[in-house]
């Protein structure tokens, strides 16, 4: 898919016309959010961004994706869960809450996948871990670096054990594709939490995070519900998980293309021994 058709694909199907800036309260319509990257700018907040924006945000004109017909079912058939996916795949663009695909960034092929928050809050179901997994043996194969962004509320409880599951399956085919000697790159957006930050999200060989996003495994009432303790200032914001050495990098979204293709092409000409 070429990125500006991903671009009109995106124009044509806006269903919400404005969205209101939660740091400042100005209202922008989402056609002038396509342009600045869905940055307010006004004050430089971030809205989050589907799947196919940060595609066009990141990829040279080339992606092609990679599975995108699987679909979830009701496995166990949890009360309502039929309901809530037929509603989700109404008011999406993409039918599950990762899109997986091949690209090139700055003229370096990589893998990629990205997960969508307006899909079930970026829930992990068995779906999306199957999705995630047969991309990093796709990249295995195929001797390409991955790149993953993350965006997800945990697992996908409509789904119960199968969902929970994921975690480790995931977590085995980036084992596998590490030993390999093959690079994998996160980017964790807002908000990252529960079972992907337990597993994929930090898993990867460098770990670069957008400005201020929430990033933790229980959220912040829970752990402060019980450890009946006070949390400081910013818990659980990039700019915290830094400071405590949980990331290795925060970068701009205006930057972040340019970022991934430095780290994508030091790491190429590493694995082909000219450093």
């Amino acid at each position: 898919m070429k990125l500006n058709q991903i671009l009109d694909f995106c124009k044509a199907n806006i269903v919400v016309e404005k969205k209101t800036c939660k740091k400042c309260g100005k209202e922008h319509s989402v056609t002038k959010l396509l342009k600045s990257d869905f940055i307010c700018p006004e004050c430089g907040y971030y809205f989050r961004m589907n799947a196919l924006q940060r595609i066009a945000l990141i990829a040279d004109d080339d992606f092609q994706e990679i599975d995108g017909e699987l679909m979830s079912k009701n496995l166990i058939d949890f009360p309502g869960y039929d309901e809530k996916l037929k509603k989700a795949l109404e008011t999406n663009d993409k039918n599950e809450a990762v899109t997986c695909g091949t690209c090139t960034i700055g003229g370096n092929k990589a893998a990629i996948f990205v997960m969508d928050s307006t899909f079930m809050m970026g829930s992990m179901g068995t779906v999306v871990g199957e999705k995630i997994t047969r991309l990093f043996e796709f990249a295995k194969k195929e001797n390409l670096p991955v790149v993953g962004f993350t965006t997800s509320g945990g697992a996908r409880m409509q789904e119960g054990i199968f969902s929970l599951m994921q975690m480790a399956k995931v977590s085995g085919a980036v084992k596998r594709h590490s030993d390999a000697g093959l690079l994998y790159v996160t980017v964790l957006t807002d908000p990252t939490l529960g079972g992907v930050t337990a597993s994929f999200a930090m898993g990867g060989d460098i770990t670069i995070a957008e400005p201020n996003a929430l990033i933790g495994f229980a959220g912040a009432r829970v752990v402060e519900q019980t450890t009946g303790q006070a949390l400081p200032k910013g818990f659980q914001r990039s700019e915290f998980q830094l400071d405590h050495g949980f990331v290795d990098l925060i970068e701009e979204r205006g930057k972040l293309k340019d970022t991934l293709a430095s780290i994508l092409k030091l790491h190429e000409v590493r694995a082909n021994g000219s450093i």
